[in-house]
């Protein structure tokens, strides 16, 4: 590992403050038993402007979904963004979570580990997209509430303007404002890219030999991008219907296979090459692994705000697991999971 790398490391475990001893408790969807402990609280800064409505233009809003196998991995993400915001109070979380699960649970999970916190939980309704889905090369992928981020225009209120979506295998280390305040170059998203991904993979053969398909990108500069980590303008995707978009290359791929990874390509189809570029540093993706072996990677050249653990292997598991990649330090001292619920497990 390079030394700015083991530099980086030793400085960010550093910065990470110890929770409290309060608890909340939840179970995994194996039915194990999950405690958390209370997050410190932080506060804004004194330059902090007022953003105390849901409506206000101070706020800035963060989208995630809520499932009980990430859920762990949420709870981090959640105070990974708090611990390094100047103006934590401005911040307004929006959860998503599956219809069928118990969203009174997830208000007593959320409310007692952050019991400071501004957010709404939104129910997403499966069905809407259950017959849309196509198996992938990964079950994991294939989850309902992966696709509730192509319907965060219609769940979120009117009044949110912009939003930036997380994963829940990710933390920052940098102020999520910087994120929420990229250019949006009149586009519709704004996430890293990276050209130098193979982006005819993402497609099959199917799609590549028929020319009304592969037309698509015939006047884009299309590159792969990370949907983990994206900046919404949720008013122009609102006014050309993009839900609508996605929605239809989901229906042509039931009738005809075009793609592979699950609903990562129908985001390529309709935006890659029509982004508004962010730094690489707000997306170290990968960590996670390869989606067959999940194996150990090292971080990707240059500064870093975000880690994503994208992939098969997931930190936390690793650590259970004694197993853990080097990297995946970086996301233990944000893991709010009661020890003993792990060793009584």
């Amino acid at each position: 590992m390079p030394p700015q790398n083991l530099s980086l490391i030793l400085t960010l475990l550093l910065l990470i403050s110890t929770a409290t001893t309060a608890t909340a408790t939840a179970t995994t969807a194996a039915g194990v038993p999950l405690s958390f402990k209370e997050a410190p609280k932080f506060y804004n800064s004194q330059n902090c402007p007022s953003a105390h409505d849901i409506c206000s233009d101070n706020a800035v809003h963060v989208a995630m979904t809520l499932d009980a196998a990430y859920l762990r991995g949420s709870m981090a993400a959640i105070l990974s963004v708090l611990q390094h915001s100047s103006c934590p109070e401005n911040i307004r979380f929006h959860f998503v979570a599956s219809a069928s699960a118990h969203t009174d649970n997830i208000h007593v999970i959320i409310s007692t580990s952050f019991p400071y916190l501004r957010y709404n939980v939104y129910t997403f309704d499966d069905t809407a997209v259950l017959g849309l889905i196509s198996t992938s090369i990964r079950s994991a992928l294939d989850c309902p509430l992966n696709y509730a981020r192509n319907y965060l225009a219609d769940l979120l209120p009117t009044c949110v303007k912009k939003v930036v979506y997380l994963d829940s295998d990710l933390v920052l280390v940098d102020d999520i404002s910087k994120l929420a305040a990229t250019p949006s170059d009149q586009k519709v998203l704004a996430a890293p890219e990276y050209c130098n991904a193979n982006f005819t993979s993402y497609f099959t053969p199917t799609f590549w030999s028929n020319p009304s398909l592969s037309v698509t990108f015939s006047d884009r500069n299309a590159c792969y991008f990370n949907t983990g980590v994206m900046v919404i303008d949720l008013v122009r995707w609102r006014e050309g219907d993009y839900t609508t978009k996605i929605i239809e290359w989901m229906e042509l791929q039931k009738r005809m296979r075009i793609y592979e990874l699950g609903s990562l390509p129908p985001f390529l189809l309709v935006f890659a090459g029509k982004i508004a570029p962010v730094d690489h540093r707000w997306n170290q993706h990968g960590l996670g692994g390869d989606n067959f072996e999940g194996l150990c990677r090292d971080l990707h050249p240059g500064p870093v705000s975000l880690l994503h653990w994208s992939g098969k292997g997931k930190p936390w598991d690793r650590l259970d697991g004694n197993r853990a990649c080097p990297l995946d330090a970086l996301w233990a001292p944000y893991d709010l999971l009661q020890t003993s619920s792990v060793l009584e497990a």
